[in-house]
């Protein structure tokens, strides 16, 4: 059964379906006017999310002529599908995840309460274009490649509408889970969001200002200086967040880096069932 949604504007032509479950497996996504036709980020996980999310933003602004992959997770990536007759734009490093065969047993255990929609065979659609750096998609619309929850993770820019859409790259009032990224430079980038926008829109949680993604790099932060210990990530704003049980995960995943050590933390792995 899918996760509850609503539809916000926050932005002439900027259309979030906002998940009111704001835990990973419950992801948001953004229907975009633009001169280039009607753009898609992110296209959520599983069909009772992507379903109706699909009909919304073809309703809402007819064709989607171009869909915008933050990351290859398949909470962000998994509803590429619905848009095949999209031009579909990730990252070289995303792209070349995307076409890599994917194990159901291990998404089911990753997102639990999703489980149920996720077949044995899982479907996907790849990149039809890869973006090698900064790019425009639009005049207002700007595709910017970031190392943050994952190398080659795209945040989109609309500077005249005060918005960046930063999709996997934040994440409001959920724990971050930064298994395959580096929680220092995501925490870099994190801090740079504030910059760009004061209308942030997370791949996870509700909408945000600058002071959200603020509080995010905070947080990475603190789980890099934690040294490997996640007791010793202090009080603050992340106290009220969901999915804190991530915080191992994310200070061992710092501490390997730190190491020179760049693999997938064993908490990780046994949350996977496969450590």
């Amino acid at each position: 059964m899918a996760d509850p949604w609503r539809p916000i504007r926050v932005a002439p032509g900027v259309t979030v379906r906002l998940s009111e479950e704001p835990r990973h497996g419950h992801a948001n996504a953004t229907v975009l006017e633009s001169g280039a036709g009607t753009i898609v980020v992110d296209t959520l996980a599983v069909p009772s999310q992507w379903g109706p999310f699909s009909v919304m933003a073809q309703e809402d602004s007819g064709p989607v002529h171009k869909v915008v992959l933050t990351s290859s997770h398949f909470q962000f990536s998994g509803g590429a599908v619905a848009f095949r007759s999209a031009a579909r734009y990730a990252t070289r490093h995303v792209s070349s995840l995307l076409d890599l065969p994917v194990t159901a047993g291990v998404l089911r255990r990753l997102h639990p309460t999703l489980a149920d929609e996720i077949p044995d065979d899982v479907p996907f659609a790849g990149v039809t274009h890869v973006v090698h750096s900064s790019c425009r998609l639009d005049e207002d619309v700007h595709l910017i490649p970031v190392d943050a929850q994952q190398r080659g993770n795209l945040v989109v820019l609309l500077p005249d509408r005060g918005v960046a859409i930063a999709g996997a790259t934040a994440a409001f009032g959920v724990t971050p889970n930064a298994f395959d990224g580096d929680p220092l430079a995501w925490a870099e980038h994190a801090a740079a969001l504030a910059d760009m926008a004061d209308v942030i829109v997370p791949g996870l949680g509700h909408v945000g200002a600058p002071e959200d993604a603020l509080a995010l790099s905070a947080y990475l932060f603190a789980c890099v200086e934690a040294d490997g210990d996640p007791e010793r990530i202090p009080r603050g704003p992340w106290d009220t967040w969901t999915d804190r049980d991530l915080d191992e995960v994310n200070v061992e995943r710092a501490a390997l880096l730190a190491r020179g050590e760049d693999r997938v933390p064993s908490s990780m792995l046994r949350r996977l069932g496969i450590g």
